[in-house]
């Protein structure tokens, strides 16, 4: 049998797919960073969530793409990777479904994050990251979680 529709075996993913909705447990780790929307604050992912990718050879990756010199395009010291690359969470579930891309959104206050392709998508390194699940660094906020017993009253 030949299937024609590539989306048809992503209408029911398997429940392992996805890490856990950071919402759903009580405690962070205190190794781990939460990663919240910058809008309204929902908690999105962990650091464990984060899929790291060796880094590409940046502007040079998309020089047939560009008019401009690409060694204007990068200042030195510049962060090259602008977003985050996870595994698929729980909260993205409903946007994944029976779709090969799209955008992701807050599941909270539907402002966009980033965007998805189970196809792959490029890196702002110029690296192909493949599936996709790519959150932009500058819609959300890191929030380190401080030890139990650390909450010392700021002395005046």
């Amino acid at each position: 049998q030949l299937r024609t529709d590539p989306s048809a075996e992503l209408r029911d993913l398997p429940r392992e797919v996805f890490a856990v909705d950071p919402t759903n447990t009580c405690q962070t780790p205190n190794t781990e960073v939460l990663y919240r929307c910058r809008k309204c604050r929902r908690a999105l992912f962990r650091s464990s969530s984060i899929l790291s990718h060796t880094e590409g050879s940046g502007p040079t990756a998309f020089a047939h793409k560009r008019i401009t010199d690409s060694a204007q395009l990068w200042g030195d010291g510049q962060e090259k990777c602008t977003s985050y690359f996870t595994e698929p969470v729980q909260w993205m579930e409903p946007a994944l479904l029976g779709v090969m891309e799209g955008q992701l959104l807050c599941p909270k206050c539907t402002s966009k994050l980033g965007s998805f392709s189970w196809r792959g998508e490029q890196c702002s390194c110029g690296r192909w990251v493949t599936p996709a699940f790519q959150i932009h660094k500058s819609r959300v906020d890191e929030v380190r979680t401080l030890p139990a017993g650390n909450f010392q009253a700021a002395k005046t």
